[in-house]
């Protein structure tokens, strides 16, 4: 017996550019890269702490979601510790977490890796795996093309 799949959500053209949320993170509006030669997203985090929670290792850090909003603290449980290679295509270990991205009306589990971006233009990248499966195309460009739509 084959298992039914499950229909496809309508194509979603995104830009380059976009605001997302990680609703799961306390985390609206970020200003992110939509990367698709990033295989792992990845988002801007300082003080970047690990603990142990109910004998699970737990990490703690900061996010500036945006330029014109103030730093924000945020704990998650670690999903993983991943070698990811960073812009110069050097590999650096990473702490990876899960959380739910949500874009427009949509909202997704991805794994996100853990770095040090205040010298990017982006306080998040969205990469390739993320978008994998949801039905999407980036347009090259135009930015922003959500915004407005089912918030």
């Amino acid at each position: 017996m084959k298992k039914a799949k499950k229909p496809k959500p309508e194509l979603l053209v995104i830009g380059w550019m976009e605001h997302l949320d990680l609703p799961e993170l306390g985390l609206h509006q970020i200003k992110a890269k939509i990367d698709t030669g990033a295989r792992t997203s990845a988002l801007h985090a300082t003080q970047i702490e690990t603990f142990t929670r109910e004998g699970k290792d737990w990490v703690r850090f900061m996010v500036q979601p945006d330029d014109e909003m103030p730093e924000v603290a945020v704990e998650s449980p670690i999903y993983e510790w991943r070698h990811i290679k960073n812009t110069s295509g050097i590999p650096e270990e990473r702490i990876v977490i899960r959380t739910k991205l949500k874009l427009i009306d949509r909202a997704w589990t991805i794994a996100v890796s853990l770095t040090d971006r205040s010298n990017m233009r982006f306080p998040m990248i969205v990469g390739r795996t993320a978008l994998k499966r949801h039905n999407i195309a980036v347009h090259t460009r135009r930015a922003n093309l959500t915004s407005g739509l089912g918030q």
